[in-house]
């Protein structure tokens, strides 16, 4: 619970609708005392040192065109799945053109004047389309340096008139090019289960929901001190992430040698799409694909501009169970999407695995 200082100290933030954009602007050279994380979330496990062997997978969806191509797609998906969670993909089928014109845009209205970014800027949960800095930013022990442009586009997208206007035309066509892809990444890990092809899209509709998370991350000017994004793992079924060249995200993995969990880049490679297993699909799986802890560190150099889409079901009242049991049977109790939602609001990004709240 925050003190009262510290209340005070996020409404006046908050009331000026402006973000971290905003302090940037007002020439801050110092992290405010609400942004600061303590100690032990900045450094809850070490960072691998850069050319460590530990490397994010990356394929290359170019073979899914022939039978033997898509066997070993399906391995590699597989094989990624089972382990790290997260894999980078290539050959996509989401033109440059969409993914460069997507950030652009995104960059673009952030970068307007804060006046004209106010309207768009809430916490209403009913709006389709809103902006704003930290989604917990009254429940977490510490704000994290970003705002967001998070839209509701599937399966009905917002009104155009709330979609701000510098991404008004661009996010509705780059999420229908993800969505595309998602059709083939569901396929692909439905065949990775050993079930027919369309089973996770037409049985389980992880298709159907789709959420966008435009992320802006100023440069900072104490970036020792706070984080972009704290360590969690994701509310979806799967993640796919366009990020730009600035880097700074981080997933929590453990070492080969010696089994200590250790923070490795995720770094950017051109032209590719990091994805990545959420909560609902580890839960689905049984524990088979792992849904990865992840965070988004600070840095002096920037903005770094990301885009998240979430694929997620749209009825809250959809059961979300174990499909297929291992010998050891189902390793969670049924859930609905309403009840884990509402726990991952209420606990915020504060590091302990959602999962947890439902594990048998």
């Amino acid at each position: 619970m925050a003190s009262d200082h510290r209340l005070y100290a996020l409404k006046a933030f908050d009331d000026t609708k402006a973000g971290v954009k905003g302090l940037v602007d007002a020439g801050v050279t110092a992290v405010p005392a609400i942004f600061h994380h303590p100690p032990e979330s900045l450094n809850d496990a070490p960072t691998h040192p850069h050319g460590h062997q530990f490397a994010i997978p990356v394929i290359d969806l170019a073979g899914l065109v022939t039978p033997s191509g898509r066997a070993s797609v399906v391995g590699a998906v597989t094989a990624a799945a089972e382990t790290v969670g997260f894999f980078q993909v290539v050959n996509h089928g989401v033109p440059e053109t969409a993914m460069s014109g997507m950030l652009a845009a995104l960059r673009s209205f952030n970068e307007e004047p804060a006046e004209a970014k106010r309207p768009y800027y809430s916490r209403d949960p009913g709006r389709r389309a809103r902006y704003d800095s930290n989604f917990d930013l009254f429940q977490s022990r510490a704000a994290s340096w970003r705002d967001t442009l998070f839209m509701e586009m599937a399966p009905e997208p917002p009104p155009p008139e709330e979609i701000p206007p510098a991404c008004r035309r661009v996010a509705p066509e780059y999420v229908g090019l993800v969505q595309r892809l998602g059709r083939t990444l569901f396929e692909l890990l439905s065949e990775a289960m050993g079930l027919r092809r369309g089973y996770l899209e037409e049985e389980q509709e992880c298709l159907d929901g789709l959420s966008f998370a435009g992320h802006y991350y100023p440069a900072c000017p104490e970036p020792h001190l706070t984080l972009g994004a704290t360590r969690h793992s994701d509310s979806s079924f799967l993640t796919v992430l366009l990020q730009d060249a600035v880097g700074g995200l981080q997933v929590l993995v453990n070492d080969d040698d010696d089994k200590q969990p250790a923070w490795v880049d995720v770094p950017a490679v051109a032209g590719a799409l990091v994805v990545n297993v959420g909560d609902y699909l580890q839960l689905m799986s049984n524990d088979r694909f792992k849904s990865v802890e992840h965070r988004v560190v600070a840095k002096s150099v920037g903005p770094r501009v990301s885009v998240a889409c979430f694929f997620r079901v749209d009825a809250s009242t959809k059961v979300l169970a174990p499909i297929v049991a291992d010998a050891g049977g189902a390793r969670y109790r049924s859930t609905t999407v309403a009840e884990l939602v509402r726990h991952y609001r209420a606990k915020s990004l504060d590091g302990v695995p959602a999962l947890q709240h439902v594990r048998i």
